[in-house]
């Protein structure tokens, strides 16, 4: 497709509004600011599709075949200080536009109807959404993000597979908010069969707004557990069982708790990980700067001093004054898989 969108000729000095004057109230300054921002924001995405269908083309180019096919690709990327990530970003915006147009869902001049975000999330909506969105665009009206999320919302929970007839039906009937459904059902995706059908029964039994909130908040704590617990390497000792610890601390009304304690062990587990590479690396420009200075460097030498407390086998660290002074010591001793663990510091 070789057609485009042609924007309106720029407007070079935008319509603002003076911050000085006194005869113009609050809301209606903003109201303009408002406006102008709407403006870069249409630019900004016009921009974005453009971009997009450059890279795609200088990418497509580079699929032609050859050694070290691909190459070209990245140079081109360096040079214009574009990482890959948003390379390919860009490439995805500009495909997901050519497809609403080519598909005749969305008309090429009604792109100027988006915010920037909006058209985003609307390119990545379900097909039916898109549809919805891209019919009142192409009406003239102005899309933004918030729009596109409540339409997204309302689709989810009136029709997602992964829902309880009964939770659909009553979201159908207005009787439970799109917007307290839809997070339920993307934290439901993230489980796996059994125990998203466990949590569908107890749905089934009250398919109540409390109820939805509750098992959603169960879902995130699941997921979340079940991410950082993979990733927790004291787990990995002796054979341990996190989904039947998950279900004791769920009947315990714990879970939660459960969840952020595995969600801090990583988190300790990934800083240790990280002070041990950095205590490390000071102790060996720590040695090396003591071997260069000498007698002659009495100043170097007295900062070196100091460093001896961060690069030892004992490390001491002040809290602050907002911590009354008070200062963490730790041991670091690198031990071999067998060996036992050292006595805790007093």
């Amino acid at each position: 497709m070789t057609s485009s969108v042609v924007p309106d000729p720029p407007a070079l000095q935008l319509d603002l509004p003076d911050p000085d004057r006194d005869d113009i109230s609050t809301m209606e300054f903003l109201a303009r600011l408002e406006q102008a921002w709407a403006v870069c924001d249409r630019f900004d995405l016009q921009t974005e599709i453009w971009r997009g269908r450059i890279l795609k083309s200088v990418r497509d180019r580079e699929k032609r075949g050859g050694e070290g096919r691909g190459a070209g690709f990245l140079q081109w990327l360096r040079e214009r200080e574009i990482s890959k990530t948003r390379a390919y970003g860009l490439i995805q915006l500009a495909e997901s536009a050519e497809t609403m147009f080519s598909e005749g869902v969305l008309e090429e001049s009604s792109v100027n109807q988006f915010s920037k975000r909006a058209f985003m999330e609307t390119a990545q909506a379900a097909p039916e959404v898109q549809l919805m969105i891209s019919e009142a665009a192409n009406e003239g009206q102005d899309i933004t993000r918030k729009q596109v999320r409540r339409l997204t919302d309302e689709f989810t929970a009136a029709t997602s597979p992964l829902l309880p007839e009964e939770i659909r039906q009553r979201t159908q009937e207005n009787l439970l908010p799109p917007r307290a459904v839809a997070p339920l059902v993307r934290e439901l995706a993230k489980l796996p069969e059994p125990q998203q059908e466990d949590l569908r029964k107890v749905l089934r039994d009250e398919p109540e707004l409390d109820r939805i909130k509750d098992v959603t908040s169960t879902a995130r704590w699941i997921t979340k557990a079940t991410e950082s617990g993979v990733a927790v390497r004291a787990f990995q000792q002796g054979e341990l069982d996190l989904e039947k610890a998950m279900q004791e601390a769920q009947r315990l009304d714990a879970l939660g708790l459960l969840a952020d304690a595995v969600g801090q062990a990583q988190a300790l587990e990934a800083a240790v990980l990280k002070l041990h590479t950095s205590w490390r690396r000071l102790g060996g420009l720590q040695e090396r700067l003591w071997v260069e200075s000498g007698s002659s460097t009495p100043y170097l030498r007295d900062v070196l001093n100091a460093l001896q407390s961060l690069s030892g086998a004992t490390l001491r660290v002040s809290l602050g004054e907002l911590a009354g002074g008070k200062k963490v010591r730790l041991q670091l001793v690198e031990e071999a898989p067998d060996q036992l663990e050292p006595p805790p510091l007093p």
